[in-house]
């Protein structure tokens, strides 16, 4: 048979398409949007939002800001709806940021032994918050760095702090109980260790991560350490870091105590207080002239953690991977001749390193055309492995069931899970479901190396997975902002 030319990239884009065990949706208004997801948009996205041009996307810095005008400039080529006349597709909040430039820390046994310098990255890393600082000072255990005398727990009571580091671990004595949960932000436990006059807190962590999320607060240090520093410290007690942990969670007691052992730090910041971080919003409305005021939020966080002392934190997979699928799934919809019933408001948010700030604002700010919303579909991470996971609301039950129909076209679901409330560690659905929005979160299933580390960059990424959420979306989101 004599093929034409121009008849070569359909037959391809067809054959390469059944090759991938992907089906085509018989319904041909949904065909163009579907047929346009491909491999290699979304790739091409998380790549540049990677990149060193973009800092690290840390919001407020003006890395970021470029980064979020790059982005909005496609919703404006696909001739997406502003968020409003004023601001276009840029939704402006306050966001204060810190830069640290530089960081050194050492550990000491006593004044009379030689101290123990640790190593950036692999030792140690300054919470990225931490105000310009040098300090050297004993260090005091304090368990979870909880002060929680209405709830019964303390792990002050009864230990002088005073012009000493505070170490901890991250989270609860009980996990399950939600009244802790403020006491496990890093904002309120930073506050009540400098409040008890604690020169600065140091989490103990398995793995040394970038952390944005908290305050900049004048003299105080913070900083995380391995746990093997961690030993170190503990040395004198003759227990580690992991038997102290596992002792602490089993019996959900205080179990604070000073140290002679100290820390020796040398910290340089800079904090911005009148940063601006923005959300990236464009919106394609509705068909039905009535549940167009209803609205489908399409969105992922833009943001990472920037760079510092140096170190780019690219964020390829957390989350340049979630928002390209957000950018590759408004192009899809902007093809479309027919558009759902309700309105579909794509957002690509700031400051969800910085705890979910971005989102928080849009929740509450919501663009003019919209009085409602109806749903929020939340993508974040969804750069690594070969495989979809969907954690959602059960009820309604029709949103599970939507999300499997869409599946038989695209064969990438390998879980759904129920949502059971949202907490202290939650994404940026978090706001939405608060407002009473049904809520859809999507991830790859991983494994997700390389966490907030400088080694996430776009050579992690697998562009077919992106392209597969961007498809089981795309089919979910159009029957279900198209329902009755």
């Amino acid at each position: 048979m004599k093929i034409m030319k121009s008849m070569i990239p359909v037959v391809v884009l067809a054959l390469w398409m059944q090759g991938a065990g992907i089906e085509r949706p018989p319904d041909k208004n949904l065909k163009k949007g579907f047929d346009a997801i491909q491999p290699v948009n979304p790739y091409n996205y998380c790549k540049e939002m990677a990149s060193e041009k973009f800092s690290g996307r840390l919001t407020g810095h003006e890395g970021y800001t470029k980064a979020a005008q790059w982005a909005a400039a496609y919703f404006k080529k696909w001739r997406l709806k502003p968020f409003d006349s004023k601001t276009g597709y840029l939704q402006p909040y306050p966001n204060p940021y810190v830069i640290v430039d530089q960081a050194e820390m050492t550990i000491f046994i006593n004044e009379k032994e030689n101290a123990t310098p640790l190593k950036l990255q692999e030792d140690f890393l300054p919470i990225l918050y931490t105000d310009s600082v040098e300090y050297k000072a004993p260090v005091v255990f304090l368990g979870w760095g909880i002060h929680a005398p209405g709830l019964g727990y303390d792990d002050y009571e009864g230990i002088e702090v005073k012009g000493k580091f505070a170490l901890c671990f991250r989270g609860t004595p009980d996990p399950g109980n939600k009244k802790f949960e403020e006491h496990d932000h890093h904002r309120h436990r930073m506050k009540t260790a400098k409040e008890k006059g604690c020169v600065g807190l140091i989490y103990i962590y398995d793995d040394v991560q970038a952390n944005p999320n908290g305050d900049w607060l004048q003299g105080f240090a913070s900083a995380v350490i391995s746990e093997k520093s961690a030993d170190i410290l503990l040395q004198e007690k003759g227990i580690t870091a992991q038997q102290l942990r596992k002792s602490l969670s089993s019996d959900k007691k205080p179990r604070s105590f000073p140290l002679s052992a100290g820390v020796e730090c040398r910290f340089k910041s800079r904090a911005f207080p009148e940063g601006v971080g923005y959300n990236v919003v464009g919106i394609i409305e509705g068909s039905d002239p009535v549940l167009k005021k209803e609205a489908i939020v399409i969105g992922g966080h833009f943001d990472h953690a920037g760079k510092h002392l140096g170190i780019l934190f690219p964020g390829a997979n957390d989350n340049a991977s979630g928002s390209a699928v957000v950018m590759e799934i408004a192009h899809a919809f902007s093809r479309l001749k027919v558009k759902p019933k309700r309105s579909l408001v794509f957002a690509l948010f700031g400051s969800e390193e910085q705890g979910l700030r971005g989102s928080y604002y849009l929740a509450n700010h919501l663009p003019p055309l919209v009085s409602r919303v109806d749903s929020m579909f939340n993508f974040d991470m969804v750069g690594e492995g070969d495989g979809t996971v969907c954690v959602l609301n059960p009820a309604p039950p029709q949103l599970e069931q939507t999300v499997k129909e869409a599946d038989i076209y695209v064969h990438t679901l390998r879980s759904t899970r129920y949502i059971q409330g949202v907490g202290v560690r939650s994404s940026d659905y978090a706001p939405f479901y608060l407002n009473g929005a049904v809520c859809l979160a999507f991830f790859s299933n991983g494994p997700h190396l390389h966490y907030h580390k400088p080694q996430d960059t776009i050579y992690r990424i697998n562009p077919d997975i992106m392209a597969d959420v961007a498809r089981l979306a795309f089919l979910t989101a159009y029957k279900w902002a198209d329902r009755l």
